[in-house]
């Protein structure tokens, strides 16, 4: 297990710890020598570095998706953790355990391939079963399925992420076609299923997550077409118009041109497919911005611009505030104590308790000046009355007026 990973990196920490090289970038300082900004990663979250000296020594050793061991202390640098680093050098990939770096999903992916499975034997429709069962019992394909991240950076970004977020989203298919039940719930279900399978092969997900050239040239939309055409040769009875209902769903699914999709959706499944994944999305989006944020103080999240706003930390607001007025309260019982400690309540302390500082002999009585107005009455030695705040108090915890009730 790695010494230290990034989620517990603390301010004025010194470390060595092994970590995965997500950017690399030399770049020079006023002087024109050499530094190192780096991120870099483990399967926690991500932190930024710079190396400043003895640069010229490592700077060529390794790439990015390399592991290097660091020492080097944890500073804060606009409010965000910054490690400097004092001493680098290249990790082989033996002396590593893989899982420490990539993020992956909580959950077993076994599990939820069988999970999957079984809701596509649950379909009705048994050309839109025997299509994806086509798909899923190919060796490579199911494989692929089982490891690959739903995105490269925006939701569900690690391993068994695709499976996940499709899991959630056929659990999200099944719910709405329950209350709009003019639906077709295996064409919904269908489209939740190969709607982002392409992405098996457009992303890169051996190390770092990255984009393939067959990504980068063609796109997931255009791969999950030929994965399904590949499959359809096998089905000759297969209807050519559900065909098209299919490879519609998938080319629209991200709803509007500008976001990719060469068509928006056309028929209800189609629309209704494209906000639920867009839901799912934006939903696991949220929880892990907060997850991993790395801001040192206040309540949001730095600028996250798939969701084009800064992220609430709820849980974190709430519990500061608990904290907050729990002092409050405490600190108004303390003063409702002392106010109702009776004068001779010294008598009942402790020796230890009681202060022994002397009282001052009182002074002897001037006499009386015929020309000195009148002496002012002694102020009221009754009770300082509570606040409100303090009553109320008072009055949860069982004393009313001042006495006991």
């Amino acid at each position: 297990m790695k010494p230290v990973y990034v989620k517990e990196l603390q301010e004025n920490q010194l470390i060595t710890s092994t970590f995965l090289v997500q950017a690399k970038e030399i770049r020079q300082k006023k002087t024109g020598d050499p530094f190192l900004s780096l991120t870099l990663g483990d399967r926690t979250g991500e932190v930024d570095a710079k190396m400043w000296d003895n640069v010229a020594e490592v700077m060529d050793t390794f790439e990015r998706e390399a592991f290097v061991k660091v020492k080097g202390l944890v500073q804060v640098y606009h409010n965000r953790p910054q490690l400097t680093i004092h001493k680098l050098r290249l990790v082989e990939d033996g002396e590593v355990d893989f899982k420490d770096y990539f993020p992956a999903s909580e959950r077993d992916p076994e599990e939820m391939f069988s999970e999957l499975r079984a809701t596509v034997s649950a379909m009705t429709d048994e050309h839109l079963r025997a299509l994806l069962d086509g798909l899923l019992d190919d060796p490579e394909i199911g494989r692929r399925y089982r490891m690959a991240p739903a995105a490269k950076q925006i939701h569900h970004a690690y391993l068994g992420g695709l499976l996940e977020h499709v899991l959630s989203l056929c659990g999200l298919c099944k719910m709405a076609a329950a209350h709009y039940q003019a639906l077709d719930l295996n064409l919904l279900l269908a489209g939740a299923v190969v709607h982002d399978i392409g992405k098996i092969h457009e992303l890169s997900y051996e190390r770092g997550f990255s984009y393939t050239t067959e990504g980068q040239l063609l796109g997931h939309m255009q791969i999950a077409l030929r994965l399904i055409d590949g499959k359809l040769r096998d089905l000759p009875g297969f209807p050519a118009k559900t065909r098209m209902l299919i490879e519609h769903m998938i080319l629209s699914h991200h709803g509007k041109l500008e976001f990719g999709s060469p068509k928006t959706p056309q028929f209800p499944e189609a629309l209704l497919l494209h906000h639920l994944d867009d839901l799912d999305s934006k939903m696991e989006c949220m929880r892990a911005s907060v997850a991993r944020d790395r801001q040192v103080d206040g309540y949001f999240t730095g600028y996250i611009p798939s969701l084009e706003r800064s992220v609430f930390k709820k849980a974190k607001y709430l519990e500061q505030t608990d904290l907050g007025v729990k002092a409050v309260i405490e600190s108004a019982v303390t003063e409702i104590a002392v106010d109702k400690v009776p004068a001779d309540a010294s008598a009942a302390l402790p020796l230890a308790a009681v202060p022994e500082t002397p009282r001052p002999a009182s002074p002897a009585p001037a006499p009386p000046n015929p020309a000195s107005p009148a002496p002012t009455p002694p102020r009221s030695t009754s009770p300082k009355p509570a606040s409100p705040f303090a009553e109320k108090l008072l009055q949860a915890i069982g004393v009313n007026g001042g006495e006991e009730g």
